[in-house]
């Protein structure tokens, strides 16, 4: 099954990068708009050649990684706290709605303003918007908490901690590792997005630097590194994802699918 899906795959992939170089060739759209497939191979190839371009890769993997390492550390710390402190889920509910919603996209103002085009800028907006994916998961996985299970652990003389390890975190686990998963694509976004905006050194940067100087074939190198690096990143999330899980009914009836 996977070897077929694999193959799939690959063959749904090789008949889009026909299109890609039959469209322009054919004259539906301007080659200078959308260039064939060929030439943003070869322009593929030059930037790999750049060290100009790994530096830029760089600064947009330390921007995510940093990015996303506080937003999940804060966001299971705080969704943990939130739901074990009595009254204090309730007493934050309102301001988490009304925070959650607001668009990342929204604070490149303030982010310029308190930073510049620096690093930080591009951090507070990865941190915030990857934030809320962590902490709604784990408050919904603290939720799931089986009370018969907690009750008997408290029976035991269990103290809060280890009710926590033992009880509480087996069960958010799954929840968890859902909101990193989706934390780490939402956070490779931003990066992009805070550079191609602000100006801060990255890959968002030097897209906006092809896209000025009408480098149109590099523009679209880049854009495809970016979906590369999606790719890989999504990858590794689903694979921390099972080993971290290996003892979950979900992932073990997968594995055995």
């Amino acid at each position: 099954m996977r070897l077929q899906n694999a193959a799939l795959g690959a063959a749904g992939l090789a008949a889009f990068l026909v299109l890609g170089e039959a469209v322009p060739r054919l004259g539906l759209v301007k080659e200078e708009y959308f260039p064939p497939t060929s030439r943003i191979a070869s322009a593929f190839a030059d930037e790999l050649s750049d060290g100009a371009f790994w530096t830029a890769l760089g600064d947009t993997l330390t921007g995510w990684a940093l990015g996303l390492a506080i937003a999940v550390s804060a966001g299971i710390v705080i969704g943990v706290l939130v739901s074990v402190v009595p009254y204090l889920r309730e007493a934050t509910a309102s301001t988490i709605e009304f925070l959650r919603p607001i668009p990342s996209v929204a604070l490149i103002p303030l982010a310029v303003l308190l930073y510049g085009s620096e690093l930080r800028s591009v951090l507070l907006l990865v941190v915030y918007a990857a934030f809320w994916q962590v902490l709604i998961q784990t408050l919904y996985g603290v939720q799931d908490v089986d009370p018969v299970a907690d009750e008997t652990a408290r029976s035991y003389g269990l103290g809060t901690w280890a009710r926590i390890r033992h009880v509480l975190w087996p069960t958010a686990l799954p929840y968890v590792m859902t909101g990193v998963r989706l934390a780490a694509a939402v956070a490779l976004i931003l990066a992009i997005t805070g550079e191609l905006v602000i100006g801060a050194p990255g890959l968002g940067a030097r897209i906006a630097v092809a896209q000025n100087s009408q480098a149109v074939p590099e523009m679209y190198a880049l854009i495809v590194v970016t979906g590369l690096l999606g790719l890989l990143i999504n990858v590794g999330a689903r694979t921390v994802e099972r080993r971290a899980l290996a003892w979950h009914q979900s992932v073990r009836g997968e594995v055995a699918v």
